[in-house]
C-alpha cells in the first residue's frame, strides 16, 4: 500500500516538473514559435508613378535577393493615391508596433511616418533633403528612429547639360507645387544656380494636377526651356507637360529618369531602382540588430545622363556625338 502511494506521488512530482520546465521555456522566448517569427515590413508611398514604383520595387527586390523570401518576410505595400489624409491614416496604422520595419518612399510619406514618433524603425527612400524636411536632424547621426537615402537633385549638372543640348536658352520656366518641401528645396537651389549662370527665371505654381495644363501653356509662351523639380504633382502630369512642350518646340529638363521616359528631353539622375536597393541594404542592417541611429543617412550621387531621342527629334535638337556615345538614350 505504501509502495503504491509512493509511486503515485513520484508520478505527480515528475509531471509537475515537466510542466514547470515547459512553462519556463515558453516564458523565456526560446521556443520555436519565437525563433521562427515571420518578419513584417511595411512600404508606404504617397502616389503611384513610375519613379516611386521603381524605388519601391528596387527595395523589395533587394530584400528578396538577399534571402528574405515570402516564407521569411511579409511585405505590405500601401499607397495613399495622392490623398494626404489617407497617407496619414496609413502611417498611423503602420506605426502601431505590428511591423518590424517601415520603408517610406520619397518626402511626403517619410514625413508622415516620422511624425508618428513610432518605436518602429523607419528607412526612407530618396528624400531629396531629409534635414530640411525634418526627418533627421543630421545625416551623419540620424535621429527620430529613421535613416535612409537622399537623392539631391543635381541642378547644376542638369543646367550645365542644357548648355550643351540647347545653348540658345536664356529664360528657364519652373513649374511646381509649393506644398511639397522637397520640390521647394530643389526649386530654390535651381533658381540660385540659374541666376548665377545669368538665366532669367519664370515660375508657375500649381496645387494639383488638374491645374498643370493651363499653367504649362502659359509658362511656355514666356520661356525658352522648362525645368521640372522632384515634384509628385508635376511628375504625375508629365505626359501633359511633355506634349505641350513638344507642340511649342521647347525643351523640358526633368529631375528623374522616369520624367525623361515620359517625354522630357533630358536629365542627370540616379536610377530609381538602385536607390531603392541601397535603402534595402540599410533595412537589412536594422533587421540584423542595428538601430537607425547606428546607420548614417546617405546622399546617393546622380551621375547618369538620360536623353529622350523621340523628344529630341520632335523639337529639332541634334544630339552631340559625345553625348550620343555616353548618355543613356531612351525612345
Amino acid at each position: 500500500m505504501k509502495k503504491n502511494a509512493f509511486k503515485k506521488m513520484t508520478a505527480v512530482v515528475l509531471t509537475l516538473a515537466m510542466t514547470l520546465s515547459l512553462a519556463a521555456c515558453a516564458s523565456s522566448g526560446t521556443g520555436s514559435t519565437t525563433e521562427d517569427k515571420k518578419l513584417k515590413v511595411g512600404v508606404i508611398q504617397m502616389i503611384e508613378n513610375g519613379a516611386f514604383d521603381a524605388m519601391r520595387d528596387g527595395f523589395i527586390k533587394q530584400l528578396r535577393d538577399q534571402g528574405y523570401t515570402e516564407d521569411d518576410m511579409e511585405i505590405v505595400v500601401k499607397n495613399a493615391q495622392g490623398d494626404t489624409s489617407a497617407l496619414n491614416t496609413i502611417a498611423q496604422e503602420m506605426s502601431d508596433g505590428s511591423y518590424d520595419l517601415v520603408a517610406t518612399v520619397a518626402t511626403p510619406a517619410s514625413q508622415a511616418f516620422v511624425n508618428m514618433k513610432s518605436e518602429t524603425p523607419q528607412v526612407f527612400i530618396a528624400v531629396s533633403d531629409p534635414v530640411k524636411a525634418g526627418i533627421v536632424t543630421t545625416m551623419e547621426k540620424p535621429d527620430h528612429n529613421a535613416t535612409g537615402t537622399s537623392n539631391p537633385i543635381p541642378v547644376d549638372k542638369i543646367v550645365d547639360l542644357s548648355k550643351t543640348l540647347t545653348p540658345g536658352v536664356k529664360t528657364f520656366g519652373i513649374i511646381y507645387n509649393t506644398s511639397e518641401v522637397n520640390s521647394v528645396s530643389t526649386v530654390n537651389k535651381a533658381k540660385d544656380y540659374m541666376t548665377a549662370q545669368g538665366y532669367e527665371i519664370k515660375e508657375a505654381v500649381v496645387t494639383n494636377s488638374s491645374e498643370v495644363k493651363q499653367a504649362i501653356d502659359s509658362l511656355l509662351s514666356q520661356v525658352d526651356a522648362i525645368f521640372i523639380p522632384n515634384d509628385s504633382v508635376i511628375q504625375n502630369a508629365m505626359p501633359t507637360v511633355a506634349e505641350a512642350a513638344k507642340t511649342a518646340k521647347k525643351p523640358v529638363y526633368g529631375s528623374s529618369t522616369v520624367m525623361v521616359n515620359t517625354g522630357a528631353l533630358a536629365t542627370v539622375a540616379i536610377g530609381d531602382a538602385a536607390i531603392g536597393a541601397a535603402s534595402a541594404d540599410m533595412a537589412i542592417e536594422i533587421l540584423n540588430g542595428k538601430t537607425p541611429a547606428d546607420i548614417p543617412a546617405v546622399a546617393v550621387e546622380a551621375t547618369e545622363t538620360v536623353i529622350n531621342q523621340t523628344t529630341s527629334d520632335a523639337i529639332g535638337i541634334k544630339l552631340p556625338t559625345d553625348l550620343s556615345n555616353t548618355a543613356v538614350i531612351v525612345k
